[in-house]
């Protein structure tokens, strides 16, 4: 009989009993315990453990694959190599445990299971470093939410704002083009929104979970414009970063890349990008290694593609590629009827941005806007809007605030003949006579459009019958 010096005990019963003391201090002092058989099934778990797991009783957990109770515990691991894992930081239920995991051992050495010990709120000495765990964690968690955010959309389809019908139809074609996962063109003037368009099918895609890559064409130097879009290889030239860097194409790797001012490509890189959309492959400058990507590629322009390929200034096999889903953005001058959903999204933005109360527009302020040509679309109305704002200390704005900043056409800012006779001076025209003769085209125009229904046009105006009445009169339009 073997003892140990000293003493009348047994080494093995003194095993035992040291043991199963240990395991009992475990078990009273530990926030949970657990063991699992030698296939990471629950075979025990002591009361505390259901609790804090939030379970009924052990049977909701006994014969279950331990991830099915635990998503990310390691147990299984322990089980597989035989090898403990004496110290680590585990989640559960949003709290950081530290936890212990034992390998179990039959008498032939062969591993029959394991022991796992929650030992958080009985280890005082880790909690500073439990805590400062946790913190890493959050940040993490929040870096990794905001470098997120910054590569996903910022818009939704429904941010186009509109209800016209001319606008309806846009954005019924747009979540129709999100379905499809083709190659999209969008077709309009500078500032008709076609960079939110493009958030919005993204979003609304079955991609809207990976990223979506801007590049503005126009803005980036052709001498820089192929490392944009494919990357760089280490070294790859003098003054290239050692560790190189990925091109957009490879960022955008399962999501999106947005082409925009596309007709502004220089010929030699137009050939390299049709052969990225054919094969679906890059190649980063000064390297021979080819990588697969993924990418959906929205393009847009404001300029004539078409014409573009007429004059051998865009290839004509690339517009092809490009053009499969043409989208067709009307200028705002084409969709009046959201001039007053625009103006009061647009008025909420700059107070929010600017911290500056919100705007009103006054019937005449509507009446100004409605006739003007607005040739930078959206962009200029946002422009007018926030200058206006910025000029005057009064809620409500009038016509009299925007006539200062918009330069009207020659049907409404000249006096007939002006232009024609070349008289600079006729170009300049009284602040009031302006304002009156929007004021008088805007009403006639009212009056044409509702057939003569002067309760249909003062509704149309945002003014009251009795205003209209009144105007109709001071301007003598029942004598035109």
């Amino acid at each position: 009989m073997k003892t140990s010096v000293g003493s009348s005990w047994d080494v093995d019963s003194f095993l035992r009993v040291g043991m199963q003391s240990l395991l009992d201090l475990f078990d009273d002092s530990c926030e949970g315990t657990m063991a699992v058989d030698d296939q990471g099934r629950i075979a025990w778990i002591n009361d505390k453990y259901v609790a804090f797991l939030g379970l009924k009783g052990p049977d909701d957990a006994l014969g279950k694959p331990v991830e099915e109770i635990i998503p990310n515990s390691r147990m299984r691991e322990v089980v597989q190599t035989g090898r403990p894992i004496l110290l680590d930081i585990m989640m559960i239920r949003d709290q950081p445990l530290v936890v212990m995991r034992i390998p179990m051992k039959d008498e032939a050495g062969k591993i029959i299971g394991a022991l796992g010990f929650a030992l958080y709120d009985r280890l005082q000495r880790l909690k500073p470093l439990v805590s400062k765990f946790a913190e890493l964690q959050w940040a993490l968690a929040n870096t990794k939410k905001e470098l997120a955010q910054l590569r996903h959309t910022k818009y939704s389809i429904s941010s186009f704002i509109g209800v016209s019908p001319v606008s309806l139809e846009l954005k019924h074609r747009a979540r129709r083009a999100a379905q499809l996962d083709t190659t999209v063109l969008l077709l309009g003037e500078t500032g008709s929104g076609k960079e939110l368009l493009a958030h919005g099918i993204h979003a609304a895609s079955g991609r809207a979970g990976k990223a979506f890559v801007g590049i503005n064409i126009a803005a980036v130097p052709e001498s820089l414009l192929e490392a944009e879009f494919f990357g760089v290889a280490p070294g790859a030239y003098t003054g290239a970063d050692r560790k190189g860097r990925d091109g957009k194409f490879k960022i955008a790797d399962g999501g999106t890349l947005f082409l925009d001012e596309v007709g502004d490509m220089p010929l030699q890189v137009q050939a390299k990008l049709l052969r990225v959309l054919q094969e679906q492959e890059i190649e980063p400058l000064g390297s021979n290694k080819i990588i697969k990507v993924d990418v959906r590629v929205i393009a847009a322009t404001s300029h004539d593609l078409k014409q573009l390929v007429a004059d051998g200034k865009f290839r004509s096999d690339l517009y092809y590629r490009l053009n499969v889903l043409p989208i067709l953005l009307p200028p705002l001058r084409e969709r009046l009827g959201d001039l007053d959903a625009l103006c009061e999204h647009l008025l909420e933005q700059i107070a929010t941005r600017t911290g500056m109360p919100q705007r009103e527009l006054t019937p005449s302020a509507r009446a100004f806007l409605a006739s003007y040509s607005w040739p930078g679309n959206v962009r200029e109305l946002r422009n007018a809007l926030e200058q206006a704002g910025m000029l005057t200390d009064s809620i409500a704005l009038s016509a009299e605030d925007f006539a200062t900043i918009l330069s009207m056409d020659a049907k409404t800012s000249l006096p007939s003949g002006a232009a024609a006779n070349g008289d600079s001076k006729a170009s300049i025209r009284p602040l009031a006579d302006a304002v009156a003769e929007v004021e008088k085209q805007a009403i006639r125009s009212a009056l044409e459009n509702t057939g003569g229904n002067k309760a249909l046009a003062a509704r149309l105006l945002g003014i009251s019958r009795a205003t209209l009445y009144q105007k109709i009169t001071d301007f003598k339009l029942l004598s035109d």
